[in-house]
């Protein structure tokens, strides 16, 4: 009956919702991806001094490089810093339009003031998205490992080494870039922003 298969298939939406939440691994996250429709994927990897940026563009399955880079802030204090970093994915965003866009969450380590102006800086690359009207994906570092590299606590040259092989040419430009474009890579395998509430993925 048309009615059934109706219901089946809410359902069966409702249940890969579930899966995606709940993060496991399984071969129908791939249902997230935007098929035959290409995106342009900005990833960011927030930090005071350096900020980390990737775009890449998802076509399905389908990854290619577009551009990576850091972004160094400059100025005398914390207002001056985090202005430059502003402008600075500014005119990333200007430059290469990107779609959608994709951050790593803030995770709390012993060093508490550097946790702090972290955090700091992430919020203002989340506020310069959001002016921008990107929506944004927000993901746990050992979440972006696990999905690049395979493993959640995967060292940088890993990352680095993974991020060169499924992005041929991209030649990241420090360890920064390559985190950035695992980030961007990342959300092109969970395509979290099409669903707007499903913003936070975490390991």
């Amino acid at each position: 009956m048309p009615g059934g298969q109706d219901r089946r298939s809410g359902l069966e939406n409702i249940l890969l919702c579930s899966r995606f939440v709940l993060g496991g691994i399984n071969k129908n996250q791939t249902l997230w991806q935007t098929a035959g429709k290409q995106v342009r994927i900005l990833g960011i990897d927030p930090g005071l001094r350096s900020l980390g940026w990737g775009v890449i563009e998802s076509n399905g399955a389908r990854l290619s490089h577009v551009a990576n880079g850091v972004c160094q802030s400059d100025g005398d204090d914390l207002g001056e810093r985090l202005l430059s970093l502003h402008n600075q994915v500014t005119e990333i965003i200007l430059a290469y339009a990107p779609d959608e866009a994709a951050i790593e969450q803030t995770f709390v380590n012993k060093d508490g003031a550097g946790t702090l102006k972290l955090g700091q800086a992430r919020g203002v690359a989340l506020l310069t998205l959001a002016k921008a009207g990107l929506p944004v994906g927000e993901y746990a570092p050992n979440r972006v490992k696990k999905t690049v590299v395979g493993v959640g606590h995967a060292e940088k040259e890993q990352v680095l080494h993974m991020v060169k092989l499924q992005l041929p040419g991209s030649a990241p430009k420090g360890p920064d870039a390559a985190d950035a474009l695992a980030i961007a890579i990342c959300h092109a395998y969970y395509g979290g922003t099409k669903q707007r509430q499903l913003k936070e993925v975490r390991a």
